[in-house]
């Protein structure tokens, strides 16, 4: 299953109601969304019908979450659900918008990838999707931070391997998809400030000239999940139930078991 396949499938299980892109590209994954989103990309040339209401920003994605309020669309914007906003007792519907999924397809390098899902995070809820493209490259060439293969991922395959062992507390899957794989994360807490007070010396410490020290498991895949499997996964219902009910954080535990259990 390629990626956009997945996102499509991904959009129908978990039925977010916002949606944001970091990296438009063509259009072809945002032509998949139909909630209000906003899309981010300082140089996007959309070429594909776009069936959703969508604030299209020119920018960099750093200079997109500097604003005062980058998410203003989703608030503002033709929301279906803004009737359930104005007896939203949290105002997390009519008020500061939530991020419900988010794709993040951004510059192929680790330390814009990071960046990109602290600041995704801090617009989250533990409920919400995170999902990160080019996160397994087949081999040391696509994983280069200065880029001279075709297909390229860059060295953003090390942000899973910072959230584990920096954040235990969100549940990062990688999913087989092609070409160069997937990264779902949940859980995300957005009153976090681990990476931010560690930023600098993780960026010492991986950001490294090429080549790139790709694992081998990561190389073959050894740990990712099937799309379907995950797509197919019984925990979905569930998610988007307690997403909508708004529960606490203390509902994350049952389903955080949940999810890992498919990876063994």
């Amino acid at each position: 299953m390629n990626r956009h396949d997945f996102l499509r499938h991904l959009h129908r299980v978990y039925r977010p109601r916002n949606y944001l892109e970091i990296g438009v590209n063509d259009g072809r994954s945002l032509a998949l969304s139909r909630v209000p989103s906003v899309a981010v990309d300082p140089a996007f040339r959309v070429v594909t019908d776009i069936s959703c209401d969508v604030h299209l920003v020119k920018a960099t994605s750093d200079a997109f979450f500097a604003r005062k309020d980058p998410l203003l669309h989703l608030r503002n914007g033709r929301n279906p659900f803004r009737a359930l906003a104005r007896r939203d007792p949290l105002n997390v519907l009519g008020g500061d918008p939530k991020l419900e999924l988010a794709f993040i397809d951004g510059m192929h390098l680790f330390e814009y990838a990071l960046r990109d899902f602290m600041n995704v995070e801090k617009h989250a809820r533990w409920s919400s999707v995170i999902v990160l493209d080019d996160m397994l490259p087949r081999d040391v060439d696509e994983a280069a931070r200065d880029r001279h293969t075709d297909a390229w991922t860059g060295d953003v395959y090390k942000v899973a391997t910072v959230l584990r062992r920096f954040r235990p507390d969100l549940t990062v899957v990688e999913v087989d998809t092609q070409p160069t794989g997937i990264v779902l994360i949940f859980g995300a807490d957005p009153d976090s400030t681990v990476l931010k007070n560690a930023y600098d010396e993780i960026i010492e410490e991986y950001v490294v000239p090429d080549p790139q020290a790709v694992p081998d498991e990561l190389l073959v895949r050894k740990n990712a999940l099937q799309p379907e499997a995950l797509l197919g996964a019984a925990f979905w219902p569930s998610l988007v139930r307690v997403r909508n009910l708004r529960r606490p954080r203390s509902a994350y535990a049952p389903l955080r078991r949940q999810i890992e259990s498919l990876t063994g």
